[in-house]
C-alpha cells in the first residue's frame, strides 16, 4: 500500500509512538460512547415529569439500551473478526449517533406510545454500540505489547468516567438553559464529528502511515497481534501450508467451558452493575434522594466521575507496574481488581449519613475504587484466543452487560417498593463483593486460552 511505503524510514533507531494516537482515539470515542449512554440519566428527572413516566417505566427504558447491547455482542464480535475493527466500528459510530440524535424528538409522540418508542430508540443505540468494546479490545491486542496492555485498556475504559466529567455538566446546563431535548441533539452531533476523525486516525499496525519498523518490532516482540486485521489472500501459492481456522460453534463451547473465562465473565457482570448504577440511576439519586437541582446534579456527578477516571488510569498503571517488577500476570491483574472492588463497597455508607458533602465523598471513593478495579478488558486482551478475539470479547461483553438489563430494572422496583434508594445501594455493593469472590476463587491463573477446536482450512 502507498501509505505503508510512505511511512517513517524502517531503519530509524528510535521507535515511533503511533500506538499512543490509537489509544487516544479509543479514549475519545469511548467518551462519546458513554456520553450517549448517559443522556437519559441526566435528563431522566425533567423528561419523566414532562412525559408522565414513573420509576418502573424509567427502569425499563433505562434497560432498553442493554437488551440490545447484550443481543448484539456476539454478532458484533463476529463482524469485527470478519470485516476488521476500523470498518465495523466506523459504521457503529455513525448509526448510534443518528439514533441518539433522533431521541430529541420523542416528545412529539402521543400518550403511552412514548414508552415504546423511547425504548425502541434506546434499543437501537444499544445494537449499534455493541461492537465498540470488543473492537477496543481487538485494537489494543493488535497495537500494544503485554507490558503496556493494562494501561492502554485502562485508558479507554477510564473514558466512561471522563465522559461524565466532560458531558454531565454540559448536558445539565443544556437541560437547564434550553430544554432536555437538546442534550440528544448535542451528543448525536458530537458522535458524527468523531466518526470523521476515526476514519482519519485508525489503521491496523502494518497499514499505519506513521509507524516505523522499530515500533512494529517492539510491539510484536511484546505479543501484539499485529496481523489481527490483515487482509485475506485470495490467491494463495500452492506451496503455502493450509492456514488454521476455527469452527465458531466449537470455539464458543471452548470459551464457555473454561473455568477461567466463566470467572472473568461473572466478575465483569458484577463490576458492570456498579457501572450501570452510576450511568443510569446516580443522577436521579442526587435529585430525588439528595434533593439537588438538575443543574447541581450535572456538576456534582462530575466529582465522583473525576475520581473514577483517576482510579481507572491508576489501576492500569498499577497493574503494568506490578508486571514490570516480576509479579505474575495473574496477580498483577487481580490485585487492583480486588482492592478496587473493596473500595467500591463504601457507597453503602451513604445510607447512614445525611451531610451532602460526605455523600459525595463516599460516592467519589466508591467510584475511584470501581475505576481501579475495572481491568476486565485488560484481562480479556490477555486471555482471548487470537483466532477469535472479536468473538471472545463479544461473549465477555454479553455476559457483563446482562447487568445493564437487570440492574436498572431491579433498582426501579426496589425504589418503587421501599420509597428509598437505600436498598439499591446495598444491591450494588453486594455485586462488588461477588466480583472479589469470582477473581479470588473461580478465575485461577490468568493466561491466553488455547482452543481445542482448531481445524485446517
Amino acid at each position: 500500500m502507498e501509505q505503508v511505503k510512505d511511512r517513517a524510514v524502517a531503519t530509524t533507531a528510535q521507535p515511533t509512538h503511533a500506538r499512543y494516537w490509537i489509544v487516544a482515539m479509543l479514549f475519545l470515542i469511548t467518551s462519546v460512547n458513554y456520553g450517549d449512554r448517559a443522556t437519559l440519566s441526566i435528563v431522566g428527572d425533567p423528561m419523566s415529569h414532562a412525559l408522565g413516566l414513573d420509576t418502573i417505566a424509567m427502569g425499563y427504558i433505562f434497560s432498553g439500551f442493554s437488551w440490545a447491547y447484550v443481543i448484539g455482542q456476539i454478532p458484533g464480535g463476529l463482524l469485527l473478526d470478519k470485516f476488521g475493527s476500523k470498518r465495523v466500528y466506523l459504521f457503529s459510530i455513525i448509526t448510534w449517533s443518528i439514533f441518539t440524535f433522533v431521541q430529541g424528538f420523542i416528545d412529539l409522540f402521543p400518550g403511552s406510545s412514548v414508552i415504546s418508542v423511547l425504548f425502541l430508540l434506546r434499543f437501537m443505540v444499544g445494537i449499534c454500540e455493541s461492537p465498540a468494546f470488543p473492537g477496543n479490545s481487538r485494537i489494543v491486542a493488535a497495537w500494544f505489547p503485554a507490558q503496556e496492555r493494562g494501561t492502554a485498556s485502562a485508558i479507554f475504559n477510564a473514558a466512561q468516567y471522563f465522559a461524565t466529567v466532560i458531558f454531565a455538566p454540559i448536558m445539565g446546563w443544556l437541560t437547564h438553559a434550553v430544554g432536555w431535548n437538546h442534550v440528544f441533539f448535542f451528543m448525536g452531533g458530537v458522535g458524527l464529528v468523531c466518526a470523521v476523525i476515526w476514519q482519519k486516525v485508525i489503521y491496523a499496525p502494518k497499514q499505519h502511515p506513521s509507524i516505523n519498523d522499530a515500533e512494529l518490532k517492539y510491539i510484536e516482540a511484546g505479543g501484539a497481534l499485529t496481523n489481527l486485521d490483515a487482509p485475506e489472500q485470495k490467491n494463495k501459492p500452492a506451496n503455502v501450508q493450509p492456514e488454521v481456522v476455527v469452527s465458531k460453534k466449537e470455539a464458543i463451547k471452548d470459551l464457555m467451558s473454561s473455568r477461567m473465562m466463566l470467572g472473568i465473565y461473572l466478575g465483569q457482570y458484577c463490576i458492570n452493575a456498579l457501572t450501570y448504577f452510576f450511568i443510569t440511576w446516580f443522577p436521579v439519586y442526587l435529585v430525588q434522594a439528595r434533593h439537588m437541582s438538575i443543574l447541581e446534579a450535572g456538576f456534582i456527578a462530575a466529582i465522583p466521575a473525576i475520581c473514577g477516571f483517576l482510579g481507572g488510569i491508576s489501576g492500569g498503571i498499577m497493574s503494568d507496574f506490578f508486571l514490570s517488577r516480576g509479579v505474575s500476570l495473574t496477580w498483577a491483574r487481580k490485585i487492583p481488581i480486588i482492592g478496587g472492588m473493596l473500595l467500591s463497597t463504601s457507597m453503602v455508607a451513604c445510607n447512614y449519613i445525611d451531610t451532602g458533602w460526605m455523600v459525595v465523598g463516599f460516592m467519589a471513593l466508591a467510584f475511584f475504587g470501581k475505576g481501579v478495579g475495572a481491568l476486565g478488558w485488560a484481562v480479556m486482551s490477555d486471555t482471548a484466543p487470537k483466532e477469535v478475539a472479536g468473538l471472545s470479547g463479544g461473549i465477555f461483553n454479553t455476559v457483563g452487560n446482562l447487568s445493564g438489563i437487570v440492574t436498572p430494572i431491579a433498582i426501579g422496583y426496589i425504589i418503587a417498593a421501599t420509597g428509598s434508594f437505600n436498598g439499591a445501594l446495598i444491591y450494588v455493593g453486594i455485586h462488588a463483593l461477588v466480583a472479589i469472590f469470582s477473581y479470588l476463587v473461580i478465575v485461577g491463573k490468568i493466561e491466553r486460552l488455547n482452543l481445542s477446536s482448531l481445524i485446517k482450512a
